[in-house]
């Protein structure tokens, strides 16, 4: 039997294009002699519709486009997630449309509630057994269906092998972070040799808001074999044939990626997410401050590689601090990339703010507010020139910054995508230098100087900051692995720089609920998966 796997972009909100593009696809895998064509998880609808599905006449719609959709499949048989509203419960399900008829309806029975998931808020879990028909017959196969987190549990596979199933097919919609594949090809191999079952793992793909889908369908035989995932954040059509006696799968189509390097998928998931987030917004066009430093160095290769040159525009905004090397590289780079490149001094509206607040400053230690009044001049010409231009902003700080608020809010922080919002600064360093693997994108001397905010003479970020390495260690232990600062301490670190360090990072908190969303990559993004009180007392 041959398998179409439509690992394709479905965006939150588009029922009537999503159903529509989902015909279009039903009609290609046809044509390509498909038997079975299958869409991810809530595929009609999106992933995540989060409070949309609160709205009746959302959920409305999807079961309209739904019936609409089976009237039209003839000829090959199409499983579709989607809303499913019975009574006073609603499902997050998947039904199988055969022959202009909506055959079966699966509803999903774990329902993930932590991380960025909070289906519980949304779905009632499916029931076990007969009453939730997980699988039906195709041409003499038995097929079982499984939802996203179904597959991680013993209960909904082993329903699968009561009911004969030949094959599993999981709908999912799981979002990409860094190291995540191997903890999930390792699921899929375990439970395929548990349960001696086939199974076809198709993930959605694509950038919504600050989750980024990786796509990397999976294939795992009946006796645990599994084959290279599919190519990462690329929507396609996959084609596979199943032998169903010797439980293997056989690929038709399925293109997979050259290199598998956490640099490599991390830089593919900013450019997806920054990518899917101007055109989903409904923007074509980005501009961003070019300073001369690694963060907008990096950001602007980004963009450049998500939305084509034409469509991106650098500004430099000198001060009476800005150093003719900074001017110098930022014009290099926008040179290399060929992007428009303008520059707006921030002389006369620093000039004006001083003027306005010097009687204030007498017998005052003005250094801080004058230093983030002028990235807040810069905030205000960006925001002004989006506004002229009717270009999106991105804003260009990274995760360490923003953990420990070395960012200023109303200034730097300007913007409405920030996609290095998730990436440490020592990543930011490796993902500079796996984008200049082919050639110097990103000016050499611009990795190789040190970081500076240049706000004053001679200013360096380790003068505020430890150095990055041992920042972004500690961060890591704190933030991603939820460490004790005393924990943390016992690993060597040094008992004074773990404690400022904290306390940077629970004092920052309002300025992270204030910042642009921007792609997650780690497991431990700010304002999606980590969510701390603003006021509190626990340090």
């Amino acid at each position: 039997m041959r398998i179409a796997l439509a690992q394709f972009d479905f965006p939150v909100g588009a029922v009537a294009a999503n159903a529509a593009r989902m015909l279009d696809l039903v009609s290609q895998a046809r044509a390509g002699g498909a038997a079975l064509i299958v869409f991810p998880e809530l595929s009609l609808c999106g992933y995540p519709p989060e409070d949309l599905l609160l709205r009746e006449s959302f959920v409305d719609a999807c079961a309209t486009a739904l019936e609409g959709m089976a009237k039209q499949v003839m000829g090959i048989a199409v499983v579709v997630g989607h809303p499913s509203r019975e009574g006073a419960l609603l499902y997050n399900a998947a039904s199988v449309l055969i022959e202009g008829r909506i055959a079966h309806t699966y509803r999903k029975q774990r329902l993930p509630n932590y991380a960025v998931f909070d289906e519980k808020r949304y779905f009632a879990a499916g029931p076990s057994g007969s009453a939730n028909a997980a699988v039906f017959d195709l041409h003499g196969l038995r097929i079982g269906l499984a939802i996203c987190e179904d597959l991680w549990h013993e209960a909904p596979m082993h329903g699968l092998v009561q009911a004969d199933a030949q094959l599993c097919i999981g709908l999912n919609a799981s979002p990409y972070e860094s190291n995540k594949s191997a903890e999930r090809d390792a699921m899929l191999l375990r439970q395929a040799q548990r349960f001696s079952l086939p199974i076809a793992y198709l993930n959605s793909v694509g950038g919504q808001d600050a989750l980024v889908f990786d796509g990397a369908s999976m294939l795992v035989d009946r006796d645990g074999r599994s084959h290279a995932p599919a190519r990462a954040f690329a929507d396609v059509l996959l084609e596979v044939d199943l032998d169903a006696e010797q439980g293997a799968f056989h690929a038709v189509t399925w293109p997979q990626d050259e290199d598998h390097s956490r640099a490599a998928l991390n830089y593919a998931a900013l450019v997806r997410g920054t990518r899917d987030y101007v055109r989903k917004t409904g923007f074509s066009r980005v501009l961003l401050g070019l300073s001369g430093g690694i963060d907008s160095a990096l950001t602007l290769a980004i963009a450049v590689d998500a939305l084509g040159a034409a469509h991106v525009t650098a500004v430099r905004l000198p001060s009476r601090y800005t150093s003719d090397l900074s001017q110098d590289l930022a014009a290099t780079q926008a040179q290399t990339l060929g992007v428009r490149l303008l520059t707006l001094p921030i002389e006369a509206p620093f000039g004006g703010f001083l003027h306005t607040l010097q009687p204030l400053f007498a017998g005052r230690d003005s250094d801080l507010t004058e230093q983030n009044l002028q990235s807040r001049s810069r905030g205000a010409l960006l925001m002004a020139l989006s506004n002229l231009e009717g270009a999106l902003l991105l804003t260009t700080g990274n995760k360490s910054e923003y953990a420990v608020g070395y960012a200023t809010i109303y200034g730097d922080m300007c913007g409405a995508y920030a996609p290095l919002i998730d990436v440490y600064k020592t990543e930011v360093y490796a993902l500079c230098a796996w984008r200049n693997r082919t050639g110097e994108v990103i000016p050499q001397a611009v990795i190789d100087r040190p970081p500076s905010a240049e706000l004053k003479p001679d200013q360096k970020d380790q003068d505020s900051l430890p150095p990055y390495d041992i920042l972004d260690a500690i961060l890591y232990r704190f933030i991603e692995l939820e460490l004790s600062q005393g924990e943390i301490t016992e690993q060597g670190f040094d008992p004074d720089t773990v404690q400022r360090v904290a306390q940077l990072v629970f004092r920052s908190e309002y300025k992270r609920r204030q910042a642009a969303p921007g792609p997650k990559i780690t497991r431990r993004a700010f304002n999606r998966e980590r969510r701390y009180p603003i006021s509190s007392g626990w340090r």
